[in-house]
């Protein structure tokens, strides 16, 4: 018996499967899966988790995030109860330092695009580096916007190494219609999420792909702090001509998941392709001798702002409360 049947079996009720299109004060907004390319005019139901816990959902910030597969049951004409979530085929996590918890972004995306600027607000490489280590293993596009705005010879060299590095990279304005055409083709069939810092164009991009420049928000960039002010205060799905959207809130910070160092490491491909000659198993590449990945930074044969992102990524682990200190 197909689970969703399963369940219908037991609360005797009309079960539906769907996804989560937008999530805000524990109501989402969901659409049903045979309805999801066609998002545009699909039916929208909106619905709370039954006993407003879900089974089998432990220890996160969210039990649901944008994306994620869930089974419901109707209540109304366009109301329901959320009876469970699906197994993901994969996450964007980042920590929540304020509740203590890692939390979900986006769930089951094909692509994750990674939007960063020239200026206003500067070039910052080591938000891209943890971007990639949030997105664990889902392919990951890096786009710099405003292109009109050069670079530094520095800037410009820690850009062009996540190229050498393996990571598809785009350069683009997003007021560049090129450009926009570009990207679209690159995003063709694809459920896709943008994440970036605020203030780096990610609202003017989606609205220039979707082809309506008043969509999302847009805001201006905090002269004193060169940060931008938030304009898309949740994620949301979004429909656009042959791929979907995810819309994410801007961030002025990303905290990696709570996780070992050596699951960060796997993030650094130039880690990877020496970690089997260090001296020790799943080696962190910080304090133990005879350290294959150490010893290519000396050589400067890795990048040393890379293994610097590294180093504070592991050092923010220790930050964290312990789980005796969460009450757990």
């Amino acid at each position: 018996m197909h689970c969703l049947e399963f369940v219908a079996t037991i609360y005797g009720m009309d079960m539906r499967s769907g996804i989560v299109i937008r999530g805000i004060n524990n109501i989402y907004s969901i659409v049903d899966v045979t309805e999801i390319n066609d998002l545009a005019s699909a039916t929208v139901f909106e619905c709370r988790i039954k006993g407003k816990i879900l089974s089998d959902v432990e220890d996160e910030y969210s039990p649901l995030a944008v994306g994620d597969q869930v089974d419901f049951h109707l209540t109304g004409d366009d109301e329901g109860l959320i009876i469970r979530r699906s197994e993901r085929k994969n996450s964007f996590d980042r920590w929540n330092q304020k509740r203590g918890r890692n939390q979900t972004l986006v769930a089951n995306m094909d692509l994750i695009v990674c939007i960063s600027s020239t200026d206003m607000p500067p070039f910052r490489p080591r938000f891209i580096d943890r971007a990639i280590v949030c997105a664990n293993g889902i392919p990951l596009l890096i786009v710099l916007n405003k292109a009109d705005l050069p670079l530094t010879e520095e800037q410009d060299q820690r850009f062009r190494l996540y190229a050498e590095l393996g990571y598809e990279t785009f350069v683009l304005s997003a007021f560049d219609q090129e450009g926009i055409t570009a990207l679209k083709k690159i995003l063709q069939g694809k459920t896709v999420a943008l994440i970036g810092q605020s203030g780096v164009g990610k609202s003017t991009i989606t609205n220039a792909l979707l082809g309506d420049m008043e969509l999302q928000k847009v805001g201006s960039v905090s002269q004193k702090y060169q940060r931008g002010r938030h304009t898309t205060n949740h994620a949301i799905m979004l429909a656009g001509q042959g791929f979907t959207i995810v819309d994410t809130p801007g961030m002025r910070e990303l905290l990696v998941p709570h996780t070992s160092a050596y699951q960060i490491a796997q993030n650094f491909p130039e880690f990877r392709k020496v970690q089997d000659q260090c001296a020790f198993v799943q080696c962190t590449h910080i304090h133990e001798p005879d350290c294959a990945v150490k010893a290519l930074v000396e050589n400067q044969e890795i990048h040393p702002d890379r293994y610097a992102s590294y180093e504070r990524m592991i050092q923010s682990l220790s930050w964290r409360p312990q789980e005796w200190e969460l009450g757990l």
